[in-house]
């Protein structure tokens, strides 16, 4: 099931290309919009290879510590200015990219329809502000690395098409490793997390993804992926101190009991939920939610999704472990804006198409 021709691939993988290419010409001809002036037409960092220098090296020289995003801006501004077709071509060719990279993950997971879950990634509406805004180069770009580094974990690890109790077989992967993925998934995994921290997560999806093919985490799988759990939590909390000290996300926008940040994060996870199943009445700024732990029906959303967890746990012998670990990558992919932690887009609203990205 791994192998696939060059033909089918080249074909595949230019289908994709087309479609996105063609869903996003109306994005392509846009200009500029809200925080695109502090992120490039105002950017003086942009300008010159002192900028560029400074965006590296010097804290504060942007507001979020993402220098390869800006590094990106950068070279566009080299070559066009601010001419902002340039900017949404790169943002469409990189989305294009992580539908393939994902497509390839899939076919890694022997996940049935692999192209066609790509596609559907590629085309799907709630994709449209991380691609067609050009301040979201960060959502495109660290997807980009996010799924790269995902796929050579997977040809390190060498995943089965299903669960595993046979330990030659375990053996003989092992056996079978290269540890040239292993420092590549590392490298593109830093690239990422330069792009945009809420990659973070990605350690804790290898061994979600790890747990569903054979059941159990060994402690030198563990051991493996302590390197990318530091990584994650330096630059995470460098993204936190940032946001608070220089973004400016504290206050009584943000004053909420963890009562209160659970009824935010049991109705953000069922918005993005519906959101993915019915992608209608988007918007750019969604209405700001009023919660209240005295108001009963607000704790419907968060046990009835506890429930979901609870249930796909108990039936895991039944279904399978898929179902459980999807539903686990959902909900843990979306923890940095579930309203547990303080980001600045709260103070406008809990939700927006492009956390989901």
């Amino acid at each position: 099931m791994l192998k696939m021709s060059a033909n089918s691939f080249i074909l595949g993988g230019c289908l994709i290309i087309l479609l996105t290419c063609s869903a996003y010409i109306p994005a392509m001809r846009g200009g500029y919009i809200w925080d695109d002036d502090l992120h490039v037409t105002e950017n003086m960092t942009l300008r010159s290879f002192a900028g560029l220098r400074s965006l590296w090296f010097e804290f504060g020289a942007i507001p979020q510590y993402y220098p390869l995003v800006h590094t990106s801006f950068w070279i566009n501004y080299q070559f066009g200015e601010l001419n902002p077709y340039g900017y949404h071509l790169v943002n469409v060719i990189l989305h294009a990219a992580s539908a393939i990279l994902l497509w390839m993950v899939l076919k890694r997971l022997f996940i049935p329809g692999a192209w066609f879950i790509a596609a559907v990634f590629a085309l799907h509406p709630v994709h449209v502000e991380s691609v067609a805004w050009i301040s979201e180069r960060k959502n495109v770009l660290s997807a980009f690395f996010y799924l790269s580094s995902l796929l050579s974990y997977l040809h390190f690890f060498r995943p089965g098409a299903g669960s595993s109790e046979n330990k030659t077989t375990l053996q003989s992967e092992i056996v079978k490793r290269n540890w040239n993925y292993y420092i590549l998934s590392l490298a593109l995994f830093l690239f990422a997390l330069l792009s945009k921290t809420v990659t973070a997560s990605m350690p804790a999806v290898i061994l979600l993804i790890i747990w569903w093919k054979q059941n159990r985490i060994r402690r030198r799988e563990i051991m493996e992926i302590i390197p990318f759990f530091i990584a994650g939590i330096f630059f995470g909390l460098v993204t936190l101190f940032m946001e608070k000290a220089i973004v400016g996300a504290e206050g009584e926008e943000w004053a909420y009991s963890f009562i209160e940040r659970c009824l935010i994060a049991g109705r953000v996870l069922w918005f993005y939920a519906g959101k993915l199943l019915l992608p209608f009445r988007l918007t750019f700024i969604y209405p700001r939610w009023n919660i209240d732990q005295g108001i009963w029906w607000q704790y419907l959303f968060l046990l009835s999704a506890l429930a979901v967890f609870g249930s796909l746990w108990l039936l895991r012998r039944r279904i399978g472990r898929g179902p459980l670990a999807g539903v686990l990558f959902f909900a843990g992919t979306l923890f940095p804006v579930l309203g547990f932690i303080n980001v600045y887009p709260m103070r406008f609203s809990f939700v927006a198409d492009h956390f989901q990205y």
